[in-house]
């Protein structure tokens, strides 16, 4: 069973129909209990920074994504507070790759960076990625961006690099939204969900 983190913050009736339309079980919670039980987590989000965090205090879910050894998946904003800081409201974020969000420079091009684009780079042969090329295009919506660092595995090209996926153990995240990019971001989703699977084969 895949688990989707109700916090507030995120997009969850478009994420919960990508899993409907991949015939995949799937429960939206915000319970420590229910997430330990899950295969695999779905960290979605939409919206400021400050606000989220504040959202994962209150159920202490800070915490728990910190220390959790599950294969999870931050989406967007998900992504973004898997970071060590964010310069949205100049808030701490869950620290779990090192790096701090920055805003776009609004003199150099539109902000948000809102529509379709594809990656300049990416890490050949990451399992996340299988099937993937700079030939695909994927819908993002984003006023702040991710550093490219050593947990980068594609980067994407908008006034400036960024990080577009990541990934650091057992935790993965993409910048752009999977659930609104057609094929495929299902590609990515049937992805993580083979990473899944795989981690919970008993051999």
């Amino acid at each position: 069973m895949i688990a989707i983190i109700d916090y507030k913050a995120g997009n969850l009736a478009s994420v919960s129909n990508a899993f409907r339309r991949l015939e995949t079980e799937f429960e939206i919670t915000n319970n420590i209990e229910k997430l330990e039980q899950a295969d695999g987590v779905i960290f979605p989000g939409v919206g400021h920074a400050y606000a989220a965090m504040n959202a994962l205090k209150e159920h202490h879910l800070d915490r728990w994504l910190q220390n959790t050894k599950k294969p999870l998946l931050g989406i967007c904003l998900g992504l973004q507070l898997l970071f060590e800081g964010s310069d949205e409201g100049d808030t701490p974020t869950l620290g779990i790759i090192p790096g701090r969000l920055k805003k776009f420079d609004a003199t150099k091009g539109k902000v948000p960076h809102m529509g379709w684009n594809s990656f300049s780079s990416l890490k050949e042969g990451h399992p996340l990625l299988d099937g993937i090329s700079k030939d695909n295009f994927f819908y993002y919506v984003h006023s702040y961006y991710a550093p490219v660092n050593e947990a980068c595995i594609a980067t994407c090209e908008y006034i400036n690099p960024f990080a577009a996926v990541v990934a650091s153990d057992n935790f993965y995240g993409i910048q752009f939204h999977p659930e609104k990019s057609g094929d495929t971001g299902e590609i990515i989703l049937k992805n993580f969900l083979a990473l899944v699977h795989n981690s919970t084969v008993k051999v």
